[in-house]
């Protein structure tokens, strides 16, 4: 039986509707596949979760899975609500907007770290579940000093939680590729041979951040500049 997704992200509310099940008790709950899809997920990224594969780990048929999450797409938005659920209930008890704004980008950054596989689910579906509309509520009161309208608050937010995606999905990059340092070794004097003279200003600031970086780029650094940079910006909201 099909189930809607919002009565599925919304199952342990008391308003929930109250479904009866025929035939035996089953074994494992919905709550059971989601945890065990996140499992997997931040044991072997997002690809290897698929029904099938749930279905193996729990000892299920795929017809099983079915029962308690519609598709894959549902599943994905599931576990993401669930992550959400799992970060701080409270507003974050900082001094002053830029203080909890930052405090907002960090817990955000934590948790797309430990979880990078939620740097891939783009479903706008899991804007309806109850962590993240919790999570939604909490973080709007970072900007609680700026006197912002309700749309520009939304923005504001959004604004944030845009940068820190990109910088994670950053991260992960620059975790998962090979050490550049071998490469600069050899690139270096072909590079300067190639550039002569041309584009000084290229080599005078890419030579200077190279060397306080160690590499051509650096994704932790960026984010320190950049949520800087971000926090000013909505001071002039």
């Amino acid at each position: 039986m099909t189930r809607n997704l919002v009565d599925l992200l919304w199952r342990h509310s008391p308003a929930a509707p109250v479904t009866r099940q025929r035939g035996p008790k089953a074994r494992h709950s919905t709550d059971d596949v989601v945890d065990r899809a996140v499992a997997l997920a931040d044991a072997e990224g997002l690809g290897a979760v698929t029904i099938r594969s749930l279905a193996q780990c729990l000892e299920l048929t795929p017809m099983s899975i079915y029962t308690h999450v519609n598709s894959r797409a549902d599943l994905l938005v599931l576990m993401a609500d669930a992550m959400h659920a799992r970060m701080p209930t409270e507003p974050a008890q900082a001094s002053g907007w830029r203080a909890e704004v930052r405090a907002v980008a960090e817990d955000n950054l934590r948790l797309l770290r430990a979880h990078p596989w939620l740097i891939d689910i783009h479903d706008p579906r899991v804007a309806l579940g109850p962590g993240t509309i919790a999570k939604y509520d909490r973080e709007l009161h970072a900007f609680d000093g700026l006197g912002l309208t309700a749309v520009d608050r939304d923005a504001a937010l959004s604004f944030v939680l845009d940068f820190t995606l990109s910088a994670a999905a950053r991260m992960r990059e620059e975790e998962s590729a090979d050490s550049f340092a071998a490469s600069w070794a050899e690139a270096a004097p072909r590079l300067a041979a190639y550039l002569g003279d041309g584009m000084p200003l290229a080599r005078s600031v890419g030579q200077a951040a190279g060397e306080s970086m160690g590499a051509p780029y650096d994704a932790r650094a960026a984010w320190d500049f950049g949520l800087a940079r971000v926090i000013d910006g909505l001071a002039g909201t």
